[in-house]
């Protein structure tokens, strides 16, 4: 089933996003292992206005509990819902990077997409988006957009069968990623 996040779900949140995020969530925490962000994001994803907040995020719940996650926003939000995150860093971890905006005003972003590990291939991600998409076009959107690593063939694959296109390469904290773009918003 299919549901709007709860600040209660924040402890399996925190563990979904360092696995979508996976080096890039070490790196937000000075360390090489993605690991060690869990307690990062369980702390934001239980917390409002930010972009990693419970409030922006959909799961994927059966009986064995919350296995996936989407999470997402309006990209004119970007620098307002980053802030906190980004203070935070800076107080905490003395993370002073800046990182380039992934998202802009007139694109829904997908920031975070993830499903556990025991039950991927069973087309959660896939219903994930599709119900994000729902979300989005409910609250007036148009055009969804995402950024994936360019090595994520899986992940690109399942994008573009969602109507998803590779509108530019970026760079991203480091790493270079595929925006994709989805202006249809069909399913």
């Amino acid at each position: 089933m299919i549901r709007e996040a709860l600040p209660g779900d924040a402890p399996e949140l925190g563990k979904l996003i360092i696995l979508a995020m996976d080096d890039l969530a070490a790196k937000f925490v000075g360390s090489s292992d993605p690991n060690d962000a869990v307690p990062l994001f369980q702390k934001f994803a239980a917390l409002p206005a930010n972009q990693y907040s419970y409030e922006n995020t959909l799961v994927y719940e059966d009986e064995e509990g919350v296995c996936g996650m989407i999470n997402a926003y309006d990209g004119a939000n970007l620098e307002t819902l980053r802030t906190p995150f980004l203070d935070y860093l800076d107080k905490t971890y003395g993370f002073k990077h800046s990182p380039e905006n992934e998202t802009q005003s007139g694109e829904y972003y997908l920031d975070c997409i993830s499903v556990s590990p025991r039950k991927q291939g069973k087309g959660i991600g896939k219903e994930l988006i599709k119900a994000m998409i729902d979300h989005a076009v409910s609250r007036g959107q148009h055009t969804l957009g995402l950024l994936v690593n360019k090595e994520n063939l899986k992940a690109e694959k399942l994008y573009a069968g969602l109507g998803f296109k590779t509108v530019e390469e970026v760079d991203f904290m480091g790493g270079r990623y595929y925006h994709m773009s989805n202006t249809e918003l069909m399913h």
